[in-house]
């Protein structure tokens, strides 16, 4: 008994060293997981990593809590289960204590996670202190998103604030702080907002406590690299301490003659980035041996020679920001002349530099605002954080004001703009606001105030809006009022205003008759045979039509017959010119996606064409009414046909593997025969749509995007696609290109071999065909429906492909075409078997049809 009381103190005790340890490793750490009840555990140490997380409770006014589906918990661990959502006010902030001009790496994770059960994806703006960080987009991004900047406080108080800019609710899941080294990430001017962090390696993600900093690092890996390590210690001793785990590994080229490439595209070609590139020697040289390599920057020296120190971390950083010429990026480590080995690269870092040209409200003016705002127990939430902005925040009109002028309004010296409109403001206007030099409008209207109008507010420069104020008269007595005084500056007001709306209502006017733009796509006047001004080739005129709103109407018998539901709203049985059937897909009002997915479907379906794509018939374009007109599949979508829903027949192996060659050579045709490259992003059964024959087409393009050309990944700051179909790797890192598309595609296989849900309550469907293939448990893994009728050779070669498409790692990935070649043999092997036995082989639920296997459809440029 003594023994065991005496283990039990010993691990209390090791816990407790344990515990003080992390809390002064984290010392300055500010970890909050956004939505926990601030007595449901609070403080938790996070498992993976050991954070200390803290309820956000006591670190912001305002805002509910949240559970994201329990559906969605099982792929996101603890802080990120939680929200705090906002759905009052304007601007929601956080303040938290920080210490004047210390650097900080400052981290954001948000997760919609349906936590409200509407599905309905928010988009806002996030505020750093006075200025926007980032836009926060849910309609085209995925279920969750992080966001990090590293920014030098400029007070002891630091606000983020949440921003509502439509009519959806911000939401939140965590909030990081991590105090930084001041000799680390000098800009000349600006912030540092996450680009990138890379490991030279292919694995999973470093963080803290590998990273004291609780830097995130990701993998990055070429095909074309080779990986070298070492089990040995590297000294990471310099401003930036990257982890030594990151240092361990490298990627060197495996042509050892040629060029270590990193290339990235920049949205804007103006955006300025800094580069932190970290080096050191792991490999036992030999005297013959040497390792030399200049560093160049879109094909310009960057650095260099430089020979890399044996274990010890050197880290070469950009002295001044650098842009990309015509918005393609390029780091380059090329091997010198006297070099016997290629060149080699352990981490590297990128940061576009942006900038926060809004100071902070003045100290002495935050008082005032703050004493303004006790004076008139106000609670309104947008007050919270820096008072002074979002622009549309500055004023205290219809605020629901009462009791008199406050004395506090002086102490704003700089004010320039008094805007106390349409409250309930009683007493007289104060003689003080004379005083406030800078004013150059007051506008006390629609109050009740009394009494005379101090005659020093009288004066020249000085704009004053009274009206609605039926008590207040100009100085002297009220009984005789010099009216003729009083209209003047009222009088100058509404003429004007009248000036002002009769402007806008003529530019309105003249603005109909013009052409419509809509983020660079030229749409046509509004006549329904026009076509797009400067749209590619074929135009709309011989393979589109621009419909009226009313022809939709028509086309649809006033929307009767539902054909389905997506984000962009409902799509619509109609029939043009009396027997051509289409499908209409019609923006709801409500729509979580709109303008920037009708454009991006418009401006990849005007140029690509291709018998395994669903063609556009037309559009309508007028005012809000926005709808794609497509051509019918009248078979629905292959995700129906698996699950054998409404009345969908349940197809056979041999319909499932042309269908998937088909969809395959869609995606092979978006991948290598447009110009530039396309990346369709949300690839899944519900988007490959099955005409009368069966005959697949991929659909649904809005989420699609160029990438560079020859193959190579790019960073995108939007992350998106559908949860189970997403690339882990595209969303771990936001490095998107072809592969992110295999991986979907790979997922699409799994489906049609195992008829199993994507995402289960247990699994993902690629741990569950792998815990099947462990256990041995072949037969268990084919789909019931299937009764075994399917060539056994063509199924296990189909399963293999799907899993190598599946792979986490892109490089692992086979291409588009290899995918193709598989299946025409898979395919070809089904063919025979049906050959054999005279026929296709029938069995109940099943279609019946003839296979033949298409080998003249490939890809070509248009």
């Amino acid at each position: 008994m003594e023994s065991s009381l005496e283990l039990l103190l010993v691990l209390i005790a090791t816990m407790a060293i344990i515990h003080i340890v992390q809390a002064q490793d984290q010392e300055g750490f500010i970890s909050l997981d956004c939505g926990l009840p601030a007595n449901e555990q609070s403080p938790y140490y996070q498992t993976f990593t050991g954070l200390r997380f803290y309820s956000d409770a006591t670190f912001i006014q305002s805002g509910k809590t949240g559970r994201i589906q329990t559906n969605m918990e099982k792929t996101l661990s603890k802080p990120y289960k939680t929200v705090r959502y906002f759905p009052d006010g304007i601007k929601n902030c956080y303040n938290l204590n920080v210490t004047k001009g210390r650097r900080y790496l400052i981290r954001a994770s948000f997760a919609y996670g349906n936590y409200d059960g509407r599905d309905i994806k928010p988009v806002f703006d996030v505020y750093l202190g006075p200025n926007l960080w980032v836009t926060i987009d849910f309609e085209t991004q995925v279920n969750s998103q992080q966001t990090d900047i590293i920014h030098i406080a400029t007070s002891n108080s630091l606000q983020i604030c949440l921003v509502k800019t439509t009519e959806t609710t911000p939401v939140i899941s965590a909030l990081e702080l991590r105090p930084m080294g001041n000799n680390s990430y000098i800009t000349k001017s600006g912030s540092l907002k996450g680009y990138g962090r890379y490991l030279s390696k292919s694995g999973p993600l470093l963080r803290y406590s590998s990273d004291i900093y609780d830097r995130l690092w990701n993998s990055y890996f070429k095909m074309e690299w080779t990986e070298i390590s070492t089990a040995l210690d590297v000294d990471n001793s310099n401003n930036y301490k990257p982890p030594k785990a990151a240092l361990k590994t490298a990627g060197t080229p495996t042509n050892t003659r040629a060029p270590l490439t990193i290339e990235w595209s920049s949205e804007n070609p103006d955006d300025q980035y800094y580069l932190y590139t970290h080096f050191a020697e792991i490999q036992e040289l030999q005297a013959n041996e040497t390792r030399e390599f200049n560093i160049l920057f879109n094909g310009e020296l960057y650095y260099g020679p430089l020979v890399p120190d044996k274990l010890k971390i050197t880290t070469i950083k950009s002295q001044s920001p650098k842009t990309c010429d015509g918005g393609k990026c390029s780091l380059q480590l090329i091997r010198t002349n006297i070099s016997t080995l290629p060149p080699l690269l352990n981490a590297f870092e990128v940061f576009r530099v942006i900038q926060f040209p809004q100071s902070e409200t003045d100290g002495s003016d935050v008082v005032a605002i703050k004493s303004i705002k006790d004076t008139y127990a106000l609670s309104r939430i947008n007050w919270q954080g820096d008072p002074c902005v979002p622009q549309q925040l500055r004023d205290l009109s219809s605020s629901g004001l009462t009791g008199t002028i406050a004395a506090a309004i002086q102490n704003l010296t700089q004010l320039e703009n008094l805007d106390l409109s349409n409250n309930n403001l009683t007493g007289g206007v104060p003689e003080f606001l004379n005083n406030m030099k800078s004013l150059l409008v007051i506008n006390l209207s629609g109050n009740d105030l009394n009494g005379s109008i101090p005659q020093a507010l009288q004066r020249e420069g000085l704009e004053l809006v009274v009206e609605g104020n039926p008590r207040l008269c100009l100085s002297g007595s009220c009984r005789k009022p010099s009216k003729k005084k009083v209209l003047v500056p009222i009088v100058a007001s509404v003429v004007s205003a009248a000036i002002f709306i009769a402007v806008l209502v003529l530019s309105l006017v003249l603005r109909k008759k013009k052409s419509t733009t809509v983020e660079g796509l030229q749409l046509p006047p509004r006549t329904p045979m026009d076509t797009f001004a400067n749209s590619p080739e074929p135009s709309f005129d011989q393979k589109s039509r621009r419909f009226t709103y009313s022809e939709v109407i028509k086309m649809t018998n006033n929307f009767q017959r539902v054909l389905g539901k997506g984000g962009f709203g409902y799509v619509y049985h109609g029939t043009v010119n009396s027997f051509e059937q289409v499908a209409v897909k019609v923006l709801s009002q409500f729509s979580t996606q709109g303008y920037k997915q009708f454009k991006a479907e418009v401006d990849l379906l005007l140029r690509v064409h291709h018998t395994n794509l669903v063609s556009l018939v037309g559009y309508c374009y007028e005012g809000d009414h926005l709808a794609l007109i497509y051509e019918f599949l009248p078979n629905g979508n292959l995700k129906e046909h698996l699950a054998g829903k409404g009345g969908k027949s349940i197809i056979n192996w041999g319909i499932r593997l042309r269908i998937a060659l088909e969809a395959a050579q869609g995606l092979e045709y978006l991948h290598s025969g447009c110009t530039p490259p396309m990346v369709h992003r949300d690839v899944k059964t519900a988007n490959i749509l099955l005409d009368e024959n069966f005959k697949a087409k991929l659909a649904d393009f809005g989420l699609s995007r160029s990438f560079q050309f020859g193959g190579e990944s790019h960073e995108s700051t939007v992350i998106a696609g559908t949860p189970g179909y997403l690339d882990p790797e595209y969303y771990n890192s936001g490095r998107l290109g072809e592969k992110s598309d295999v991986y979907s595609f790979g997922i699409v296989l799994l489906e049609m071999i195992t008829n199993q849900p994507v995402i289960s309550e247990k699994s993902h469907i690629t741990q569950w065909v792998g815990y099947k293939l462990n256990r041995g448990d072949i037969n268990g893994i084919m789909d019931l429906n299937l009764c075994e009728v399917y060539d056994t050779n063509s199924a296990w070669r189909t399963l293999e492909l799907a899993m190598s498409c599946a792979d986490p790692y892109s490089a692992n990935r086979p291409t588009m075409s290899h995918v193709i070649h598989e299946l025409k043999e898979c395919l070809a092997c089904e063919n025979s078997r049906i050959s054999k036995i005279g026929g296709l082989g029938t069995q109940e639920g099943t279609q019946e049809m003839n296979i033949s296997l298409d080998t003249s459809v490939f890809p070509g440029a248009r």
